[in-house]
């Protein structure tokens, strides 16, 4: 299988850069194909176009600007992103990559009666994520509901692809925990991505 890992972090040493290594390093050892996308490095421009946006209805919209990396989603069979959770939410490199990445006639089709979109990424049949957030995982999913879960999946994964695997693992309260508690999250996450 072929997979694009998606890193959305702007810092080359941080613990999210760490945790995608181990994710390439695991899928490449179990033989997958993989397609290291990282955001900040690749200096990705989340910024939806004013063309990107007057175009969206339109069949097909305007993709040209970001065509290589659509060709890049297009070309795996399953999407691993790793971002940290900054303000109970994705970093806004990550959300302009589903904002310009996952448009029109890519992820999904408008129905033109006015109805449900339907999905369009056929291809993708794992949807896993990784991510920390700074936040004790009580004020995460009790206070705020686990809101990147349900946007994860319930949104994008739900209207962008059917009978799709997700999986979600988070390490909370990142800014208080032991080094022991990183390495120890770093081999659950391998043990994750060896089921693939």
């Amino acid at each position: 299988m072929r997979f694009l890992v998606v890193l959305a972090h702007p810092l080359p040493d941080s613990f999210a850069a760490s945790v995608a290594k181990v994710v390439v390093e695991t899928l490449r050892q179990n033989g997958h194909d993989v397609d290291l996308l990282d955001l900040y490095g690749e200096d990705f421009d989340p910024r939806l176009s004013v063309r990107e946006r007057r175009t969206y209805f339109d069949t097909p919209c305007d993709t040209s600007a970001v065509d290589p990396v659509i060709a890049r989603l297009q070309a795996a069979d399953g999407l691993i992103l790793v971002f940290p959770q900054w303000w109970f939410n994705f970093p806004a490199i990550l959300k302009g990559f589903f904002d310009r990445i996952f448009a029109p006639g890519v992820a999904f089709h408008h129905d033109q009666a006015g109805g449900r979109i339907r999905p369009a990424l056929g291809n993708i049949k794992h949807l896993y994520a990784f991510t920390t957030t700074g936040s004790p995982w009580w004020v995460v999913k009790l206070y705020m509901g686990d809101p990147v879960r349900r946007l994860l999946k319930r949104g994008i994964a739900a209207f962008c692809a059917q009978h799709l695997d997700f999986r979600m693992l988070a390490l909370h309260d990142m800014d208080r925990v032991t080094e022991r508690t990183l390495a120890t999250h770093l081999q659950r996450v391998r043990r994750m991505v060896e089921r693939l």
